[in-house]
């Protein structure tokens, strides 16, 4: 299911919500990704150095540095990425309990664009795993010292109108 979108360079570059240099505001397969779906807000493609059998990565074409980054106003966003990384899963045959979804916290990410990682458990090995850890939080934090936060832990610390970070949020 992969639908047509205008190009990047021109849907994002007059609203100054693109940045040339960055990698993932330039996502095609023009330019060596596996794009699996697209519409005009979002994209999903393949991870270049997967985790589990299946591990993608789904973005919003605007440039949004990282989650740190994220407001109120991106929450909507993030619903979107949810939805859509849970669609491209159910194509796969992916169970809901084998499912995991979440972003790398600054200093820990590797790329200045926010995407989220889509995976299907199990991982290949101990190390992969060891890069995607979800802490629970404990009263009020969503979430508990983690270099890793789940999709829906973002979700609900964004809505309150709070930042993610490394520490309890």
């Amino acid at each position: 299911m992969r639908t047509k979108a205008l190009p990047l360079h021109l849907s994002l570059h007059e609203d100054s919500k693109y940045d040339q240099s960055c990698a993932f505001c330039n996502v095609s397969t023009e330019n060596g990704f596996e794009v699996m779906w697209e519409d005009e807000n979002l994209v999903a493609f393949r991870d270049r150095d997967p985790a589990c059998e299946h591990h993608f990565q789904v973005i919003p074409k605007e440039h949004i540095p990282s989650v740190r980054q994220l407001r109120k106003s991106n929450v909507e966003t993030l619903k979107a990425m949810v939805n859509v990384s849970h669609q491209l899963l159910e194509q796969l045959a992916v169970k809901n309990t084998m499912r995991k979804m979440g972003f790398h916290i600054p200093p820990f990410n590797s790329m200045g664009h926010l995407h989220l990682h889509v995976q299907a458990l199990p991982y290949k090995n101990f190390s992969k795993k060891l890069k995607y850890p979800i802490v629970d939080g404990f009263k009020p934090f969503q979430k508990g010292f983690s270099w890793f936060v789940e999709a829906h832990q973002t979700i609900s610390i964004i809505q309150q109108d709070r930042s993610v970070g490394l520490f309890p949020c």
